[in-house]
């Protein structure tokens, strides 16, 4: 096997893991970032090799490698920042797709390993209806089943993959330049499993992602959002008779309601986190507790009032950097998301109408990082390394774009 057809190869084991599982997924990328490195010690390989968001990751390494120095337990804060070489995803994704054509490929093969991971999700919750998958076998696949999680560990991991790659090829299921005519089928199974997940922050983080690629899309574009504020009200509306003949519909309708209710056990119970986050934050402003640290020292930080004594996140992700790498590990944070978001727009406005594969997939990679983002208020998606991985894969998208023809006659006029 050639050196392209290995790197090839391990990619597409890479994007088979992004879904099924994250042992598979961290060995693919562990070769495939030795393999670019290994690239770059030639001249040419340097100079073709691209760095997007290279300042502001090196800025946010940097301030998580100090804060965990500067930390009471610096061994152990280093180690958890392993998290950090994550973001080989970024380079490896952006040097091993040359062109829109690849990225395009790319993103044709997550959307169908997510639909199988659905699938497996909405099984579960069909097969299952007792919740506890007694009797189910194999008893690993069928535990805790009343919420889809496919073959992740919890479900909350699988609505945050499902969310961003439901945002990610959202242009694929209207009609015009990217439209794809099997495209809905493993995008409806996606969001079918999605709303089975019944994660509230993911449904929210679904929604606002939609909307954030409206002022991109074209007017099939709003069909789209019609059909899902159709449903939504629907089931809001749905009478109490018919309700009760179907658990699911139940208990998607008492998750929809809950959302308005800041009484709502788990809402409550995130505001007593966040308010022990901030005065973690207060003790060390400024590098905070160390990567790691909220899990050593939430116990000290803890209401009294709340439930949980015990965590490894606050439920919010920029909480959750501000309380670990206080205030200087937030702004670089921070500052990777801006640089995206200017990069990626200034990039879609550049690029002719007539690109539409183009225009999709920057499009796209933004309405994904907005579900992100929006996903990281209720939960540390940022932490989860399963989510994280294609978060950092889909971020990519728009430096592979700036290698469409079209892209570069504009920015050369």
């Amino acid at each position: 096997m050639t050196g392209a057809g290995l790197f090839r190869g391990l990619l597409a084991a890479f994007v088979v893991g992004l879904g099924v599982s994250i042992t598979l997924s961290q060995s693919a990328l562990a070769l495939l970032t030795l393999l670019w490195l290994w690239r770059l010690r030639s001249r040419d390989g340097r100079a073709a090799a691209r760095w997007p968001l290279w300042l502001p990751v090196a800025a946010f390494s940097a301030v998580t490698m100090l804060s965990a120095l500067r930390s009471e337990h610096p061994v152990e804060s280093l180690l958890a920042s392993k998290t950090l070489l994550l973001v080989a995803v970024l380079y490896v994704t952006a040097n091993a797709l040359r062109d829109a054509e690849a990225a395009d490929s790319f993103l044709t093969g997550l959307s169908l390993v997510v639909a199988l991971a659905a699938l497996i999700g909405l099984l579960q919750v069909t097969l299952c209806p007792s919740g506890d998958g007694a009797g189910f076998s194999p008893r690993w696949l069928f535990h805790r089943c009343d919420r889809a999680r496919g073959l992740f560990s919890i479900y909350m991991t699988l609505a945050g993959v499902l969310t961003l790659v439901l945002l990610a090829t959202l242009p694929r299921v209207v009609t015009g330049p990217a439209f794809r005519r099997w495209a809905p089928i493993p995008w409806l199974l996606s969001l079918a499993a999605l709303v089975v997940t019944f994660t509230r922050g993911a449904w929210i983080a679904f929604v606002v992602g939609t909307l954030a690629w409206l002022p991109l899309a074209r007017r099939a574009g709003w069909i789209v959002v019609g059909t899902v504020l159709v449903l939504l009200v629907a089931l809001l509306a749905t009478p109490d008779g018919v309700r009760q003949r179907s658990t699911t519909l139940s208990e998607i309708h008492q998750r929809l309601v809950q959302m308005a209710d800041p009484r709502e056990a788990g809402a409550r119970e995130r505001v007593y986190m966040w308010r022990s986050g901030l005065a973690m934050w207060r003790e060390r402003p400024l590098l905070g507790v160390g990567p790691g640290g909220v899990k050593r020292e939430f116990p000290r930080f803890a209401l009294p009032e709340a439930v949980k004594k015990h965590t490894s996140h606050v439920h919010n992700t920029a909480l959750q950097i501000l309380a670990e790498r206080g205030v200087l590990g937030l702004a670089a944070w921070t500052w990777i998301w801006v640089a995206f978001y200017v990069h990626a727009l200034r990039q879609w406005w550049r690029l002719p109408a007539e690109a539409g594969r183009e225009r999709a997939l920057v499009a796209g990679s933004l309405a994904a990082i907005t579900g992100f983002l929006l996903g990281g208020l209720t939960e540390y998606n940022f932490g989860d390394s399963e989510v994280v991985m294609v978060a950092w894969a889909l971020m990519a998208l728009p430096w592979v774009v700036e290698q469409a023809p079209g892209f570069r006659a504009s920015s050369s006029a």
